[in-house]
């Protein structure tokens, strides 16, 4: 049986779709839309709306989203939705709307919905926090450092809306799932969170058939001591279901097409309004200290681990040396130390990604020889060469930038790459540009 306590927690989808409904035709009214006639745009409008949430999950938003990734469905909802919009005057042969207003239509209508959703997610979280409404009772069964990080979560959240109930030791003498059962039974318990590792087969089968027969919510907290992920997604193949063991945005040709075309733009916008008067600039700087080229390039491992020249202004004196730049390094210049300590250094890779080796985020390439040396002895390292390298990345924003002086460094380092290439969206990308810029006009310790 359901908690009749969370019984209401079907209606709120559908009010979050009615209030953004009421706002789209209302605003079609004092935007003063010249559509005829004015009901054909109005059902239009509903029709699409409708169809377009349904297609892209815009109200599949689970209480413990981040704000980032509902301000993503927002952007992704809207472009095409206003794509819609504006196909509407010429599918329908309305010349009589104006695109200015359509542009003004768009602009309010996103502003005002979005907006909404914030003060209604807002006041929703508030009602659990603070009323203890729209909760769900929640049991964990196993003992270890993810039961208990997940159980402080619980305690600490409650605008997340889960009440911990009981934790269950698996290993504890005694043990019977049976009195787990008949406790989630007498307490109206409505989900379940399982550590795989500490279940045996027999035992999760038991626990599945029970959920499955009680309506219960099941859900398994994975066993990663040995992995640095496990974002999982399963296909099928006729009736035939197919694990995948990793799912990559940047395979979707669309979120692909996306990245690449943010790419191009930007790295027009550096090379024509910076990179244009800048190297000039640097290469008089560099050769009061030391003669020769302003770039120093060098072959690094990309996607599918081909080799290409990264192009960098060059902040050592001339060196055929592979070494790893180190703190105090006497063959970086006195122009050197600076463009380094701000990552002025970096920018010449912006005609790497618009030759299409780079990409403005992503993991930092390395040199191939500390690619073949990393590749033997740290783990998964190579999956960090599923994606494009970057001018700058998670890792590097996350404080794993410049010389890695322990193996600490570059675990962690490939750690936050992979949890960047499994996650990535454009609205990532885009914060890790800001907190990239933010950190060099601050100055970073290990940028030497």
């Amino acid at each position: 049986m359901k908690s009749s306590k969370k019984g209401f927690s079907v209606f709120i989808k559908p009010l979050f779709l009615l209030v953004d409904i009421f706002i789209l035709n209302l605003l079609i009214l004092l935007i003063g839309i010249n559509s005829k006639p004015l009901f054909f745009f109005h059902v239009y409008v509903l029709v699409c709306w409708v169809i377009l949430s349904f297609a892209t999950g815009f109200y599949e938003t689970k209480r413990f989203s981040k704000v980032i990734h509902t301000f993503a469905s927002l952007i992704r909802q809207f472009l095409i939705f206003t794509l819609v919009l504006y196909a509407f005057i010429g599918f329908f042969k309305q010349p009589g709307i104006s695109r200015l207003d359509l542009g003004k239509y768009f602009l309010i209508s996103f502003i005002t919905i979005a907006f909404v959703k914030y003060l209604l997610l807002f006041l929703l979280n508030k009602y659990r926090k603070v009323l203890g409404g729209n909760f769900r009772n929640v049991v964990v069964i196993g003992n270890n450092k993810k039961t208990h990080q997940l159980i402080e979560t619980f305690e600490q959240r409650s605008d997340f809306g889960y009440k911990f109930q009981k934790k269950f030791c698996v290993r504890d003498k005694g043990f019977k799932l049976d009195d787990c059962f008949n406790y989630i039974l007498d307490n109206q318990i409505d989900e379940i969170y399982c550590s795989v590792a500490e279940l045996t087969n027999k035992q999760l089968r038991q626990i599945v058939g029970f959920t499955d027969n009680n309506l219960k919510v099941l859900k398994f907290i994975p066993d990663n001591k040995d992995i640095f992920t496990k974002k999982l997604s399963f296909d099928y193949y006729g009736y035939v279901p197919v694990l995948s063991f990793r799912e990559i945005p940047l395979d979707d040709p669309i979120n692909k097409f996306a990245k690449r075309g943010f790419d191009i733009l930007l790295s027009l916008a550096v090379l024509i309004f910076i990179l244009s008067w800048l190297t000039p600039l640097i290469f008089l700087l560099i050769q009061l200290e030391s003669k020769g080229p302003v770039f120093f390039m060098q072959k690094r491992n990309g996607l599918d681990y081909r080799e290409f020249y990264c192009y960098k202004y060059r902040s050592m004196k001339p060196s055929t040396s592979g070494k790893q730049t180190t703190k105090g390094d006497a063959r970086v210049t006195r122009i050197g130390k600076f463009i380094r300590k701000t990552s002025i250094d970096e920018l010449p890779q912006f005609i790497n990604v618009l030759k299409g080796d780079m990409s403005v985020v992503g993991p930092r390439p390395h040199m191939v020889k500390h690619n073949e040396d990393f590749s033997r002895k740290v783990d998964k390292f190579m999956v960090r060469h599923f994606v494009k390298p970057g001018i700058s990345g998670l890792a590097q924003v996350s404080g794993f930038r410049g010389e890695i002086e322990t193996d600490k460094d570059i675990v962690n380092r490939v750690k936050y790459d992979i949890f960047y290439i499994e996650n990535w969206s454009l609205l990532l990308d885009i914060k890790i540009i800001f907190l990239t810029v933010f950190n060099a006009v601050k100055g970073e310790e290990k940028a030497y």
